[in-house]
């Protein structure tokens, strides 16, 4: 790439605020579905009948498809660009939310397990759209403040899982249903389709660092870049697995509806992540995940136990302290140690997260079923005896009390992965300090600072 196509990017002025503050929005709108998820997903179990390894299974088509679409979408951001594959999320999300809002009317068509899990995987290939996005571009447009600005707008997510699940609460205890709740996932997305329109995005920070496509490919085969993908699929199971089944789960044990500890916890990490920069500059952000994996899986041990609301709400802050940097710093050091493996580093690492999660939300599903088969004597088929609960009250209050002294296992086993993740960030960190400690890559752009976001309203402010 030349100095002159460089240029070409500054002249078409591109707005840094504004795209900084959709890409904000489009964040939003992910957490939103993940919210809105979490509260329907035991309604969705009792209206068509499914066990809750089916259930997981189904709603892990999600994170089966952010991956697909992470790792598809994130190289094609330097050639279709960004505007285009946020469009694409967008129409996507749409289509998500509807096929799942009406498939209640369409089972005669198809098993209920097929539509949910079927738009599911859209909804989630809108989601791997979105994180193929913002993540170079946020990587692009503030070049030296990568892991800050990464975890600032990663804030959003929490904060987004915060408003959805404050307004799913609210639509529930009115006594709307699930379909009421889950349409409301459609306001951030049109806000942000609407926000799109006529909006200009400059080329990612490889394309306009000229780094070639054999050196990105160059990156991402460095034993370092292996460990960090491997890490990921860790730190992902700790953190989006348990959030996605903690109202099912919570409910049943601390007293009071689990998707308030949702939004707690979402609360505690949307604040704590505009701190990110600070507590990385203190402890390297591989310090930071070490300390992070500590909490973490202390956080689940708890949780496992937590049988009345304090106990719940003190085991809910650990864990939530322990997750709340995990993804957007892996995106943070997989853009500052790797910054040649540019989009499709970032996308390999957003996808690696979340397919694990596919399989994460299944196993935590299985396990869920069998300690609930366990307080069943007698009971050897649980799909069969959850139908029939379906239409006897007295069976239905058999399995909710089954399934209450089941609920604790199920973040037990997921915590044990924390240990992994310790001795992995521990011996990383120690590394680095006999380096002389952790050092950020900083590439050199053809035109140096042309596609920042101090560069291009400093530009606009000579015009």
């Amino acid at each position: 790439m030349t100095a002159t196509t460089a240029r070409v990017g500054i002249e078409a002025r591109y707005n840094p605020d504004r795209l900084f503050f959709v890409s904000c929005m489009a964040l939003i709108a992910a957490a939103w579905v993940f919210a809105m998820r979490a509260s329907i997903m035991a309604e969705l179990g009792t209206t068509f009948g499914l066990t809750s390894a089916v259930l997981g299974g189904t709603v892990g088509a999600a994170f089966l498809a952010f991956g697909i679409s992470c790792f598809v979408a994130s190289p094609l951001t330097d050639y279709l660009g960004m505007g285009r594959l946020l469009a694409l999320a967008c129409f996507m999300h749409a289509a998500g939310v509807l096929l799942l809002l009406f498939a209640p009317s369409l089972t005669a068509m198809a098993p209920a397990a097929t539509l949910i899990w079927l738009s599911q995987f859209i909804a989630g290939f809108a989601h791997g759209l979105v994180e193929a996005v913002i993540n170079p571009l946020a990587a692009t447009i503030y070049p030296d403040n990568k892991t800050h600005k990464l975890n600032v707008l990663h804030a959003w997510w929490p904060g987004g899982i915060a408003l959805g699940g404050v307004l799913a609460f609210g639509l529930q205890s009115m006594g709307m249903g699930w379909q009421v709740r889950w349409a409301m996932v459609l306001i951030p997305v049109l806000i942000y389709g609407v926000m799109l329109v006529g909006q200009k995005f400059p080329p990612t920070e490889r394309v306009a660092s000229g780094v070639s496509n054999a050196d990105m490919f160059r990156e991402i085969l460095k034993p370092s870049f292996i460990v960090l993908v491997l890490a990921m699929l860790l730190t992902a199971s700790l953190e989006l697995g348990p959030g996605q089944w903690v109202d099912a789960v919570l409910s049943k044990t601390v007293g009071f509806p689990g998707i308030l500890v949702l939004v707690y916890v979402s609360l505690l990490m949307f604040g704590f992540r505009f701190f990110a920069g600070a507590l990385a500059h203190r402890f390297s952000p591989i310090g930071l995940m070490w300390i992070s994996s500590i909490l973490a899986g202390l956080g689940l041990f708890l949780l496992s136990y937590a049988n009345n609301p304090v106990l719940g709400i003190l085991a809910a802050t650990v864990w939530g302290m322990g997750v709340c940097y995990m993804w957007p710093t892996m995106l943070g050091i997989t853009s500052e140690r790797f910054p040649r493996g540019g989009a499709l580093a970032m996308g390999i690492i957003g996808a690696a997260g979340s397919m694990i999660i596919n399989v994460g939300l299944a196993f935590i599903g299985g396990i869920y079923d069998k300690f609930t088969l366990q307080n069943l004597p007698g009971v050897s088929d649980l799909a069969e005896f959850s139908a029939r609960a379906a239409a006897d009250p007295q069976l239905g209050k058999q399995l909710e009390a089954a399934k209450t002294l089941a609920a604790p296992y199920a973040f037990r086993y997921v915590g044990l992965l924390s240990i992994a993740l310790v001795i992995i960030f521990g011996i990383w960190w120690m590394i680095d300090k006999k380096a002389g400690g952790y050092k950020a890559i900083q590439l050199t752009q053809a035109d140096p600072g042309d596609f920042s976001a101090d560069a291009v309203l400093a530009g606009a402010k000579k015009h």
